[in-house]
């Protein structure tokens, strides 16, 4: 089992639940793993980076130790009405050291 430590995700509602981090996982897949299905992304998008629907908000300082957006995810948040600095797509993200502990909110999904 390739467990780093766990993500706190606070979902639209407010509520707080916590999510395993898997190595070389995304965001997302570890969210969706875990039956959190706010960040589902269209159904044919397949992470690919073509919507903006898995948004999701980490904390700036958390943010700025991740590998920088490529420039397809920046069109995609360009679009995001909830947008923060913090502001990434889950299916663009992987899990890594950075995360472990951090908080992460889910963005509108619009």
């Amino acid at each position: 089992e390739n467990v780093m430590s766990r993500l706190h995700v606070q979902l639209r509602s407010g509520e707080r639940r916590d999510v395993d981090l898997a190595a070389g996982e995304t965001v997302k897949a570890v969210m969706l793993d875990a039956g959190i299905h706010e960040v589902h992304g269209i159904t044919n998008c397949g992470g690919c980076c073509s919507c903006g629907t898995c948004h999701i908000i980490f904390e700036e300082a958390v943010a700025a130790l991740l590998p920088a957006p490529k420039e397809c995810e920046l069109d995609l948040l360009d679009i995001v009405p909830d947008r923060e600095a913090g502001s990434r797509l889950a299916c663009q993200v992987r899990c890594c050291d950075a995360l472990k502990g951090a908080l992460v909110r889910i963005g509108s999904g619009e």
